[in-house]
């Protein structure tokens, strides 16, 4: 009775206690430091700017889907796994090259053609501009003041970070980042779109919702962008507060719809660098040779994780033949699971596919 009670009073001073669940803790944790964050950058809420009020909103519901979205994600017993053994290999000397390979230069898209990987290097890094650029000024980090004399002083953090000439190229550039995101976005997504609708293939795999709808939320968002800086420039302010409206509203409806659709892959790719470390590192170690033809496909940390998966899930794979069909290379699995609907020993057949060793 006294153990039980020592660990019931040690359980109630857990923090996790005073939340419903982990994905309402993490909420509660990030939203607090976002306004933390905004407490300091912007001296105590002294520089405030409520135009971009609803921009913030958004992003808070944005971040609240986020989480929603990655924990149900994490929680799978495959995405647990990953997550914990790629935390552990993030030391690997390999892990920074790997982050530019897969979160910079998207090295692994090249393998499908140079078209594709320069429309994803111009879709990618324009929204990350945007969101480098937009996030900062949505929360007060950074801001601008202008002295007597013609000079910016741009401010980070409330800290004055440094003073430029308003005529000057940083200035230039500080001015037009959101216009040169929102070209580069819109050429990728016009490369995107065309591709899409040419390619017999990729036309027969597309639906509209998941795999046009955001790109044309994206599009939308860039051209009514661009067209804010055309009305202040050549139009003298005609309709702008109309067109900051439509701006504005756009950007809320695709912060709110990102985590629970395709763009949602954008957030979710860090844990790509985890898979990579972790076949890497694993496959240093030992190969597993596949039962029937006897390649190696796989590391044995990677196949005896699968086949431990398979168990939680209560889905058990265990074959006649005395293995475990995991412990199959895909294209013998294939002919093995052929095997079993023709009564034909087909993965015995010593022949592999043609696209075996197919890349992309």
């Amino acid at each position: 009775m006294q153990t039980n009670t020592s660990i019931n009073k040690k359980t109630g001073r857990s923090i996790n206690d005073a939340f419903a669940s982990k994905f309402a803790k993490s909420m509660f944790l990030s939203v607090s430091a976002l306004v933390i964050l905004s407490f300091i950058g912007t001296r105590m809420f002294t520089h405030v700017d409520l135009n971009l009020y609803g921009y913030m909103v958004g992003t808070i519901v944005f971040i609240g889907g986020f989480f929603y979205r990655f924990i149900a994600w994490g929680e799978r017993p495959p995405t647990k796994i990953l997550i914990k053994k790629g935390l552990k290999l993030l030391k690997r000397k390999s892990t920074p090259k790997t982050a530019v390979n897969h979160l910079g230069i998207y090295d692994f898209i090249k393998n499908r053609g140079l078209y594709r990987w320069v429309q994803h290097i111009l879709i990618g890094w324009g929204c990350v501009l945007a969101c480098m650029v937009t996030f900062p000024l949505v929360f007060g980090w950074m801001y601008f003041t202008m002295d007597d004399n013609g000079h910016y002083t741009i401010v980070l953090m409330g800290l004055n970070l440094m003073t430029v000439k308003a005529d000057g190229i940083i200035a230039w550039f500080s001015y037009n980042a959101l216009n040169i995101s929102a070209s580069m976005v819109i050429a990728g997504v016009c490369m995107a779109l065309h591709r899409r609708l040419k390619n017999m293939q990729a036309r027969a795999e597309q639906k509209f919702i998941y795999d046009f709808l955001p790109l044309y939320l994206l599009l939308f968002i860039s051209i009514t962008g661009l067209l804010l800086t055309v009305q202040n420039v050549f139009l003298h302010g005609w309709m702008q507060p109309q067109m900051s409206l439509i701006h504005q509203f756009s950007v809320i409806v695709t912060l709110i719809y990102l985590p629970f659709g395709k763009l949602a892959h954008i957030p979710f790719r860090p844990v790509s660098v985890f898979a990579r470390n972790y076949r890497e590192h694993y496959g240093d170690q030992a190969m597993k040779e596949c039962k029937v033809c006897g390649d190696h496909f796989v590391s044995v940390e990677q196949s005896n994780d699968v086949i431990n998966v398979l168990g939680v899930n209560e889905m058990e794979f265990n074959m006649q033949d005395g293995f475990n069909l995991a412990e199959l290379c895909l294209p013998c699995r294939r002919k093995y699971r052929i095997s079993r609907f023709s009564g034909f020993a087909t993965h015995q057949v010593k022949v592999k596919e043609a696209n075996q060793n197919a890349k992309g």
